[in-house]
C-alpha cells in the first residue's frame, strides 16, 4: 500500500535491473504535459463546462506525482512520467477537454503541495485513509491490497512463510508493517523469522524473485500483477490479495474539482476506457465499477 515513511532506504541486496536504465528517483522537478490520448477518449462538453473557471482558462490541470512505483507511475529514459495511474490520469483531462501538466515530487510533498495551492490534483496511488481525508478529499478509482508473488514451481503461503526468504521495497508497506508482523507472529511461536531483502526499487526485488534469490516477493497488488504479466514464465502469484484497501485521487478539502474529476471517472468507468486501461497494463484485478469520494470513512 502506498503508505510511505520518512525512513532511510538501505539496499541489502543488488540485482540486474528488469526494465533497463530508468531514473526513477523522487526529486522535485518541472513538469511535462500529459497530451497522449491512445484510448480515444472523446471529450464531454457537459463535464468540461462543470470544470472551475480557473482551470478551463489554464486549459490543464497541474498534477503532482512521485514517479517512482512502476507499473503505477514511474519515468520513461527521457523522465517523462508514465504508467496505468497516468494513462488513467491522461483520460480524465481529454473527458475534460484540458491537459494535464505533470510535477515530480516526492511522495511526502504531494499532499502539502495540494492543501498549499501549488497543485490541483495528486496522482501517486494513494491509498485513501481517514487521517488523509482530514486533509485531502480521494477520488477513489481502484482497490489495491497486498499480494505476493512466487517461482512458478513452488508454493508459497503467505500465511505460513516462517523462515523464508522475502523481498521487499525498502520503505514500503510491506517492509515496514506487514512482513514485521509476521515475522514476530514466527518467533512468538517459536518459529524461524522471516529473512527480508529490501531493494531499493521494485524492479530489483521482483528481479530477485525472478533469479531465484529469494523464496517470494511482497507488493501492493497492482504492483505484483503487473510483474506478473511480465514474467508468466518465472512467477505466479502466491495466495489472493489481502488487505484492500482504495486508492485515491487527492483534490484539495471541499474543493469543486473532486466532484468534476469524479464524474469524469465515472464517465470513463461508463464508456470502457477504464477497463482498457487497466487491462493494458495487467492490473484490471482491482478495477472498481463506480467512483466514490473519501471510501476509507465510509467503510
Amino acid at each position: 500500500m502506498r503508505i510511505r515513511y520518512a525512513l532511510p532506504v538501505v539496499a541489502v541486496a543488488t540485482a540486474l535491473l528488469l526494465t533497463g536504465c530508468v531514473d526513477n528517483s523522487g526529486g522535485s522537478g518541472s513538469g511535462s504535459t500529459g497530451a497522449a490520448n491512445p484510448y480515444g477518449v472523446k471529450k464531454d462538453d457537459a463535464l468540461a463546462k462543470t470544470l472551475p473557471s480557473a482551470i478551463t482558462k489554464a486549459g490543464q490541470i497541474t498534477v503532482g506525482v512521485d514517479a517512482t512505483y512502476a507499473p503505477n507511475e514511474y519515468k520513461d529514459s527521457s523522465g517523462k512520467p508514465i504508467g496505468w495511474d497516468i494513462d488513467l490520469a491522461n483520460a480524465i483531462g481529454a473527458k475534460l477537454g484540458v491537459k494535464m501538466n505533470y510535477t515530480i515530487a516526492k511522495f511526502d510533498n504531494i499532499i502539502p503541495s495540494i492543501t498549499g495551492g501549488r497543485y490541483d490534483i495528486g496522482v501517486s496511488s494513494f491509498t485513501d485513509t481517514t487521517e488523509r481525508e482530514k486533509q485531502v478529499d480521494f477520488v477513489n478509482y481502484y482497490n489495491a491490497g497486498i499480494l505476493w508473488a512466487s517461482q512458478k514451481d513452488k508454493t508459497v503461503d503467505p500465511d505460513n512463510a516462517c523462515g523464508l526468504k522475502v523481498a521487499v521495497e525498502a520503505g514500503t508497506y510491506e517492509d515496514t508493517d506487514e512482513i514485521p508482523a509476521k515475522s514476530k507472529a514466527c518467533t512468538d511461536a517459536g518459529k524461524a523469522a522471516i529473512q527480508v531483502f529490501k531493494y531499493d526499487g521494485q524492479d530489483q526485488a521482483t528481479n530477485a524473485l525472478v533469479l531465484g534469490q529469494v523464496d517470494a516477493m511482497s507488493a501492493d497488488s497492482p504492483i505484483t500483477e503487473y510483474a506478473i504479466s511480465k514474467q508468466k514464465d518465472k512467477i505466479k502469484a502466491a495466495g489472493k490479495t489481502f488487505d484492500v484497501a482504495p486508492y485515491g485521487i487527492a483534490v484539495d478539502k471541499g474543493s469543486k474539482l473532486t466532484d468534476v474529476v469524479k464524474n469524469a471517472l465515472q464517465s470513463l468507468i461508463d464508456d470502457g476506457s477504464y477497463t482498457k486501461i487497466l487491462t493494458k497494463w495487467g492490473v484490471d484485478d482491482g478495477a472498481v465499477t463506480s467512483a466514490a469520494v473519501n471510501a476509507a470513512s465510509k467503510q
